[in-house]
Order: structure tokens, then sequence, then C-alpha cells
């Protein structure tokens, strides 16, 4: 049994036990009273829950609740030095928090890094951030969640046969995370934590059904249903960069030809980006690449804000197709909200103009009359933050 294995088992004895963490974690302190409640428990059992939990160190008391007539009852909390480590490996860039146990993020540190690395390089940098972050935030790890960028087995804790991430394929990195932590490790797909951020700290909160589209150097998108995330029966559920959307059209990292992410990418539009510079249909990215022989996707959105004529086509052609293909799934989903994240979605209003007129225009009425789609307010802690609610979702959870 690994050390992760051996955390998970000692974490929660009841079910009852889930419920009332998830309760204080998602609505904050609360009195015995108001969680017999809502957990709908007689007082002698959430008594007993609450002392049980309070001899393993996970909740405590904080302090007299407002009155209801009567002697005031005594709060319960999660204990505050409870912490969630929260990782977000990106394509080119790798993100590390470490969170309270109602997943408020205390310090954060975000570098460059490629994940064509392999898993030990990245890992082990991963491992330096996070004994970073945890000096400047210090107390008892009793989690870890991780997003990927790409296909992720939820239930195995690993990515499987990744595009853009040579030698991950069926890496156990729950295992080699936990073994380092020593406590539970949650690893998904980057784009189901960032919706999962989003529907709990951002501009979806408390929205519970949602897409979260992630362009960046790939594209992505998350899906909650009922408040929580579907990742369909393999995991892949929301890989929708890789739709097809022309037979002859350029060739994706995947191997096909014609998916989105060719076309919308950030590699995608970093490679147009470069050949409107040389063809001198654009004057602003011709300097970029005479000055460094390379154009990237933030280099386009420079561009587009600053009226280049080239620049803004290459985002307004990129947001129709990812409209065509963001219609179809708002038709057949009919969420909520539609919530635009991830390094490219920082080509803002422009991207987001183009998108939403495509949607709106091709989606049913009745999914798009009361449809916000808007920009992420979260920027690159919706990753975190999501991966520590799987944390917590995961320590919180009775082992079977």
């Amino acid at each position: 049994m690994s050390a992760a294995s051996g955390t998970e088992h000692s974490m929660v004895e009841t079910r009852h036990q889930t419920r009332l963490l998830t309760l204080l974690r998602d609505e904050g302190p609360m009195s015995r009273v108001e969680l017999g409640e809502r957990l709908e428990l007689p007082r002698a059992r959430v008594g007993a829950e609450v002392a049980r939990l309070g001899e393993v160190g996970l909740v405590e008391t904080a302090g007299p609740s407002a009155s209801r007539g009567g002697r005031r009852s005594t709060l319960v909390r999660l204990a505050g030095e409870l912490r969630v480590l929260a990782v977000d490996v990106g394509a080119t860039s790798v993100g590390v928090a470490v969170t309270d146990a109602s997943c408020e993020v205390l310090a954060h540190a975000v570098e460059d890094c490629d994940v064509r690395q392999g898993p030990h390089p990245v890992l082990r940098r991963v491992a330096e951030l996070a004994a970073k972050v945890r000096d400047e935030a210090p107390g008892r790890l009793v989690a870890a969640g991780i997003g990927l960028p790409g296909p992720v087995s939820f239930a195995e804790g690993m990515a499987v046969a990744p595009p853009i991430m040579p030698g991950w394929d069926r890496f156990n990195v729950r295992d080699h995370l936990g073994g380092l932590w020593g406590c539970p490790v949650a690893v998904d797909n980057d784009v189901n934590a960032m919706a999962l951020g989003e529907r709990h700290a951002g501009v979806a909160r408390s929205t519970d059904d949602l897409m979260f589209v992630k362009i960046g150097t790939g594209i992505g998108c998350g899906i909650v249903l009922g408040g929580k995330v579907y990742r369909g029966v393999a995991g892949t559920a929301g890989d929708i960069g890789h739709i097809r959307l022309d037979d002859f059209g350029p060739t994706c990292a995947c191997g096909e030809v014609g998916c989105l992410e060719a076309y919308f990418g950030g590699a995608a539009l970093a490679r147009d980006g470069l050949a409107l510079a040389r063809s001198g249909r654009s004057a602003h990215l011709a300097e970029v690449a005479a000055e460094r022989g390379v154009v990237t996707a933030r280099d386009v959105g420079r561009a587009a804000a600053a009226g280049d004529f080239g620049a803004v086509n290459l985002i307004r052609d990129g947001g129709r197709r990812l409209g065509q293909v963001v219609a179809s799934l708002v038709s057949f989903i009919n969420p909520g909200m539609v919530v635009i994240g991830g390094g490219v979605a920082q080509l803002g209003h422009q991207l987001l103009a183009e998108l939403r007129s495509a949607v709106y225009r091709r989606s049913l009425p009745l999914a798009t009359g009361n449809l916000p789609i808007v920009l992420s307010e979260l920027g690159d802690t919706a990753g975190v933050i999501g991966a520590a609610w799987s944390a917590t979702d995961r320590a919180f959870t009775l082992s079977s």
C-alpha cells in the first residue's frame, strides 16, 4: 500500500463525515444545530461525528454562532492548519498553489515549463515549487490535486496517450506524487480542473450546468452537469480540440488533419501569425518576426489590440470556427453559462464578440435566449482552485 493509500483510509470513517466535511468546505462554519438540520441527523449523531473529526484534527470550534434564541451554540469549521497542494500543468507552464481546506489560495507560484520534457523533469519542478509555496503557507498537508493537459483516466490517476505529452502515457502520476507527499492525490484533465475552479470560485459560481472552454496551446472543454464534472466513460468528454472541421485542413498535433485545434490553438495562431509577417500582410508582426525570428499567439493578440488588420482577421476566423463547435455543444448540452479561458482567451473582446455572434446565430433560440458567454475572471488560478477542489473531494470521501 502506498503512503497515499494509507492516508486516504485514515481520513474519513463514515459517509456522514464526508457530507459534514464537504458542507463545511462549501459553505463555511456552522453550528451543530445547523449541521444537524442540513444533514438531517439527530443532534447526538452530529455531536459524535464532530467529536471524532475533531480528534483526528479535521475540524475545530470557531466561536459562538449567531443567536437563534436561548443559549448560543459553538460554530464548527474545518481546521485552520489543513493544507491542500494544487498543481496546474499546462503545455508551456506549471503553476503550484497551496490552499486551505476551503480551497482558498494562500500561496501560488507559476513559471514556464515545457511538458514535453517528460514526467520526471516536470514533476521534479512541481515538487520544488510545492516546497516553496508550502514554506509560504505552512500547515498539515491532507490532499493534493493536479491537472494535466491531455486525456486523463481519472480512476487510474494517469494520462493516457496524450498527444502533446511524450513520455507521459500511463505514467502513474497519482502514485508518484502520493508517495512523495504522503497524501491522497486527485489527477484530472486540466480543463476539467479549470471548469471546477470557475464553478466554485469564478464567474460561474453556483452555476450547476456550465461549459468551460480553454483556448491555449490546445483547445478543450470542461463540462459541469448538476454541479459535477462530466468526464464520460473513459475520461475524454470535452476533447473538442480534435473535432474535425475540414478533411483537407492543416495537420494537427494528434496526427489527424483539419482539427479545430489545428486552426485556432496557440500553436496554430503562432504559425499563421508568422505567415502573415513573412507575407507582408502584417507590419506589426513583421517587426516582431524580424526582431525575434518567431511569432507567438500573444504577439498576434497584441497586434490585434493595436488595430493590425491581418491579426484582427486571424482572431475573427478562429473565433468563428470555435463558435461553430461551441454552438453545436450549446444546442446539445443546454448549459446555463459558457466561460472562455486559457492563454489565447487573453485575446479578449474581439474573440468574445466573434464567438458570441457565431453561437447566438447557430444555436437554438431556446438554448441561447438567456445564455451568458463570458471571459474567465480567475486567470491562472482557475486550474489550481479546481485541482484543490478535486483533491478535497478525494480526501473527504469514504474509502471503499
